[in-house]
C-alpha cells in the first residue's frame, strides 16, 4: 500500500511517526511551505518536516495545488492513499480523485460537530464534557465526507487546548494506521454525514482574547484553557495587562463589581466574575514569561 501523507503540526507529526513504524509504504511527505518565525525572522519547518527528515521521506511543500505540475507530480507518485492530517491547505477534486482508494483524514472531533480548522480548541471553548478524532473521507467540502470510524475521548475540566490536542494525537495516530489497514483489506465502513446536525469550529483570531468578566467563571475558564496556548486569554488587572494561561472556578460570591481582584489565595489572584469569581492561576506579563500566578504577585504585590 503506498501512501503519500500530508499534514504540518505537531498533532500530524505524531500521526506520520505512528505511520511511519506500521508495514506501509510511504512514498512521499506534503507539508507547508517553511515560515520565517520570531525576531529574528529565521526559516521554520513544520514538525511534519522534521519528522520526514528524520526517516529520509522525499519531502514536497508547494504553496498551493493550483499548478497543474504540481498535480502531476503528486500523480507520478502513484499513491494508493493519501492521508491528510492537519495540512492547512484545501485540495481541489483534481488531487482527491489521484489515490485508487480515496484521500483520508483523521479530524479532531466528532463529526459532524466541529468542521472546520480548530476544533480541539472549540471543544474547550465550549465546554464540551467529550470530544474525539474522526476518521473520514475527503470529499470537495468542508469536513463533509463519509465517515469510517470515531473514537471518543473525555474533555476534562482541566484540559487546556494544548493538552487535549496532544492527547488526541495519540488517539488519531492508532486510528490513521488501523483505518489504513481496514482500507487495505477492504472492512472499511462509510456512513454518510447528518449535515443537519453540523456545528462549525472558527479560526482562532486574537479579537477572541479579552476576557469579559460579566460571564460565568465556567465560560470564562474554558475561554483561557481554549485559548492556551494561542491566541491567549487577555485582562487588565490594576493597570497591567496579563495573558492568561490557567485559572480554576470559584462559587464564593464576592459582591464585587465583574472584574474587580479581590483576593490573593494559595491558588492565586481571585477576580470577580457574572457568578461568584475566577481563580487566576497561570499568567505572563509582556516581557515577561509564564509563571504561577502567586510567584507573579509575591514579586509584584498589589493594593487590594
Amino acid at each position: 500500500m503506498r501512501i503519500v501523507f500530508m499534514g504540518t503540526p505537531s498533532f500530524a507529526a505524531a500521526c506520520l511517526e505512528k505511520l511511519s513504524q506500521s508495514e506501509f509504504d510511504i512514498v512521499g511527505v506534503y507539508t507547508k511551505p517553511d515560515v520565517p518565525r520570531k525576531r529574528g525572522m529565521k526559516l521554520t519547518e513544520s514538525e511534519v518536516k522534521q519528522v520526514a527528515l528524520e526517516k529520509g521521506y522525499p519531502i514536497y511543500q508547494p504553496a498551493s495545488f493550483r499548478d497543474e505540475a504540481v498535480c502531476d507530480e503528486l500523480a507520478a507518485l502513484k499513491p494508493d492513499i493519501i492521508a491528510v492530517v492537519a495540512y492547512g491547505k484545501i485540495l481541489p477534486q483534481r488531487v482527491l480523485d489521484i489515490p485508487r482508494y480515496g484521500c483520508i483524514n483523521m479530524h479532531g472531533s466528532i463529526l459532524p460537530q466541529l468542521r472546520g480548522a480548530a476544533p480541539v480548541q472549540w471543544a474547550v471553548l465550549n465546554g464540551l464534557e467529550q470530544t474525539g478524532v474522526t476518521a473520514m473521507y475527503l470529499s470537495a467540502g468542508m469536513d463533509e465526507g463519509d465517515i469510517i470510524e470515531i473514537r471518543k475521548t473525555p474533555v476534562l475540566e482541566t484540559d487546556s487546548s494544548a493538552d487535549l490536542m496532544q492527547r488526541l494525537s495519540g488517539v488519531a495516530a492508532e486510528l490513521l494506521v488501523d483505518t489504513v489497514r481496514k482500507i487495505a483489506d477492504g472492512t472499511a465502513t462509510r456512513t454518510p454525514q447528518d449535515s443537519s446536525k453540523a456545528t462549525y469550529a472558527p479560526m482562532l483570531t486574537k479579537e477572541m482574547s479579552p476576557i469579559d468578566w460579566s460571564r460565568t467563571a465556567r465560560q470564562i475558564v474554558c475561554q483561557i484553557h481554549g485559548l492556551d496556548p494561542w491566541p491567549a486569554a487577555t485582562a487588565e488587572l490594576c493597570g497591567t495587562r496579563f495573558k492568561i494561561y490557567n485559572a480554576v472556578a470559584s462559587p464564593e460570591k464576592t459582591g464585587k463589581p465583574w472584574g474587580t481582584p479581590v483576593a490573593l489565595t494559595k491558588q492565586g489572584l481571585l477576580v470577580a466574575c457574572g457568578d461568584g469569581g475566577v481563580i487566576l492561576t497561570e499568567l505572563q506579563v509582556s516581557g515577561g514569561k509564564r509563571m504561577a500566578a502567586v510567584d507573579y504577585f509575591r514579586g509584584h504585590p498589589i493594593s487590594l
